[in-house]
């Protein structure tokens, strides 16, 4: 007789630690957990690493001989009066009585209207102004009506800042003798115009309503001299 095996005893199999397996769940939890805010932060904030893109001004047109330039920033009422100007002093004979009208109303609109200036040293109108006054003109007008003017490079600013919305002008010819602040020696006398403007804006925000400007004719260009 083959001799029967003797049964063996089975082993008992090890039981799971409980803990164990809780720790195990609670700690995968948190993983997914924290992915998921991981992912979700990203997501949110992925946006900002788009920076705004910083304007620049497009010429769209020129007047090269006088040293007026219009650009895609300037307002409508700037464009159609500069379009006016052009095709003045374009045309085979200039009136220059409508040549003063029209830089004493591209100045005050373009001075005024701050709604469209990148920043405080934008200052408008400065192309107008007679070359040896220039330079003082826009020191002040940074100092005053410019001072508080936000940057608007990337084209986020939200401060309320005046347009102009309407110009009128009155004209009539004037003579002018023009002395520096800087040299007192000099003295020039000069055949020119005065002009007389109302200003209106798309908001009252206090700013002046009216300007007297008086522009001085050398050889055949036009600058303004005075403004008061």
């Amino acid at each position: 007789m083959i001799p029967l095996k003797a049964n063996k005893t089975p082993k008992k199999k090890k039981e799971s630690n409980p803990l164990v397996k809780k720790s195990i769940i609670f700690t995968i939890i948190i993983i997914l957990v924290m992915a998921l805010i991981g992912f979700s932060l990203y997501f949110l904030f992925k946006g900002d690493d788009k920076k705004p893109e910083e304007i620049v001004k497009t010429t769209l047109s020129t007047l090269d001989e006088y040293g007026y330039t219009l650009d895609d920033l300037d307002t409508e009422i700037y464009k159609t009066e500069f379009n006016t100007l052009k095709a003045n002093l374009e045309s085979e004979t200039i009136n220059y009585e409508e040549y003063a009208s029209s830089i004493a109303k591209l100045f005050t609109i373009d001075l005024f209207t701050l709604s469209n200036k990148l920043n405080k040293y934008d200052v408008g109108g400065s192309e107008f102004l007679f070359p040896a006054n220039k330079d003082n003109f826009i020191l002040k007008a940074e100092d005053t009506i410019y001072k508080y003017v936000e940057d608007n490079s990337k084209g986020t600013r939200k401060q309320e800042l005046p347009t102009v919305s309407k110009v009128t002008a009155t004209t009539k010819t004037t003579k002018y003798t023009y002395k520096p602040d800087f040299d007192k020696n000099i003295k020039k006398d000069y055949e020119g115009y005065s002009v007389k403007i109302n200003i209106e804006y798309e908001k009252k925000l206090d700013y002046p309503t009216s300007l007297d400007i008086t522009i001085i004719k050398e050889d055949n260009k036009l600058y303004i001299a005075e403004i008061k």
